[in-house]
């Protein structure tokens, strides 16, 4: 009997990024919201447009929803990013 083992790495060299630069403050800013679709997603998210518009006066929440939970957001949605301020994304079950 052969057991053959799998090495799930993979090949490619990850690129080095750095993280954005941290907001001051998100009074007047847009902040997205990108939703995975699953069933709990919907009160969190809700909630939280919430709480950034109340506590921390933020002027416009977006809320995008990905057609496929376990696929990368659609091109759409990526492009539309580049005009908020700050993206927040979920999980849920």
């Amino acid at each position: 009997m052969t057991i053959r083992v799998l090495d799930p790495t993979s090949e490619a060299t990850p690129q080095a990024l750095k993280p954005a630069p941290r907001l001051r403050s998100l009074k007047g800013k847009t902040v997205g919201l990108i939703s995975n679709g699953k069933e709990g997603t919907a009160g969190f998210f809700a909630h939280l447009d919430r709480l950034l518009r109340e506590r921390y006066q933020v002027a416009n929440v977006i809320l995008r929803t990905k057609a496929n939970y376990s696929a990368p957001a659609e091109e759409s949605i990526i492009d539309e990013v580049r005009n908020w301020d700050l993206a927040v994304t979920g999980l849920g079950d």
